[in-house]
């Protein structure tokens, strides 16, 4: 079997791929780990929006605890906030 050719040069940049190189590769999907995977995997579009997106100011004391709990710390403050809203009238803060 004939060694490939290095995809660099030797100044370390990238030279132009061929059809010969493009042979050899593999889709990601077959060559990297689950959990980096995972990490890539991109959600499209949502047909009909369900939130809204907003910038908000919070403090760290606040912040921090939720992100402690991990992904989708969001959406857990989202849930607070909704609980808060049934014993609560914000005008009234």
């Amino acid at each position: 079997m004939q060694k490939s050719k290095t995809l660099t040069d030797i100044e370390g940049e990238v030279r132009e791929l061929t059809a010969a190189d493009m042979r050899y590769f593999r889709p990601a999907k077959d060559v990297l780990s689950g959990g980096l995977l995972a990490k890539l995997k991109v959600r499209g579009a949502q047909r009909a929006p369900t939130k809204e997106r907003v910038t908000i100011r919070l403090s760290p004391e606040v912040v921090e605890p939720f992100r402690a709990t991990g992904t989708g710390w969001q959406t857990r403050v989202d849930a607070a906030l909704k609980d808060w809203l049934k014993s609560h009238a914000p005008a009234k803060v």
